[in-house]
């Protein structure tokens, strides 16, 4: 699959308010997701192997924090630039201590140069920041730990 072609997905995606695309052939992976009407991420990959999943999982259990609550990462849905703030001279979305709910935005991944807001999904609190501002980042990475209220 060229760029043309992914593009085309995009509009078609747009076009249909579609929130959700994946397609995998010849050894060829894609998944496209949107979130709010936001432009969509782009995920590429090598197609797994028969009876391996490439699809993004629930956030995965830490060991348990201090208070013997549950914790939780929050993971990059995306490849890209990990950037804490929406811009270098603004406070950053969120930091330790601070509470979230599933709607919180809590960093942008920077992919294809788009700017990808990444919310929390869960209710809780930051306990650590686990990825350094403004570096790339994997899909599927850790970016933050999370006790769960």
């Amino acid at each position: 699959m060229d760029m043309e072609q992914i593009r085309q997905v995009i509009d078609l995606m747009k076009a249909n308010d579609l929130c959700e695309f994946e397609m995998e052939e010849e050894g060829f992976r894609i998944a496209v997701k949107r979130r709010n009407g936001a432009e969509p991420a782009v995920v590429l990959s090598p197609a797994a192997p028969a009876g391996v999943s490439l699809a993004p999982a629930a956030p995965a259990d830490a060991p348990a924090a201090e208070s013997g609550k549950k914790t939780v990462e929050i993971k990059s849905p995306i490849v890209g630039t990990f950037y804490r703030a929406p811009t270098p001279d603004t406070e950053p979305f969120v930091g330790v201590g601070a509470h979230l709910d599933a709607e919180t935005v809590v960093c942008l991944v920077e992919a294809m140069k788009v700017m990808n807001e990444i919310k929390a999904e869960v209710k809780g609190t930051i306990r650590k920041v686990l990825a350094e501002n403004a570096t790339a980042v994997q899909f599927g990475q850790p970016l933050f730990l999370v006790e769960l209220d």
